[in-house]
């Protein structure tokens, strides 16, 4: 239903570190960048496997937190999420391990970004 998504940030290069760092275990990179002659100056991303899913805008101001959570095809590239996430900025917003108060199949790890997204990535495996 969702085609792609984004979220503002107010340091694009701390924002930058903290989500390639974080997206790596689940196979995501950025994909593309905006020339800044399209966008007013500011900087635009998009991360994603085949195209960019999740861009990130720079911004003076964020607003209200968001949640986002990204499939993981293992319960090892949760902790791995998590771990690199929380290595390079990331807030402890739920360490990995089984939600079965969601679904009985959920393993999940949150992670708050730099600008206090909340940041999620999610197994539903067996």
């Amino acid at each position: 239903m969702i085609d792609h998504v984004g979220i503002l940030v107010t340091d694009w290069a701390k924002a930058r570190a903290f989500y390639d760092a974080a997206f790596a275990p689940l196979g995501y990179s950025m994909l593309a960048e905006v020339p800044e002659q399209y966008t007013g100056g500011v900087k635009v991303g998009g991360y994603g496997k085949a195209k960019p899913d999740f861009w990130l805008t720079e911004s003076a101001e964020t607003g209200p937190g968001r949640h986002y959570a990204f499939q993981a095809a293992s319960q090892a590239e949760v902790d791995a999420f998590y771990a690199a996430a929380m290595a390079n900025g990331g807030t402890d917003n739920g360490g990995p391990g089984p939600r079965p108060h969601y679904h009985e199949h959920y393993y999940g790890a949150f992670v708050l970004d730099p600008d206090g997204n909340n940041i999620e990535a999610v197994f539903h495996g067996g």
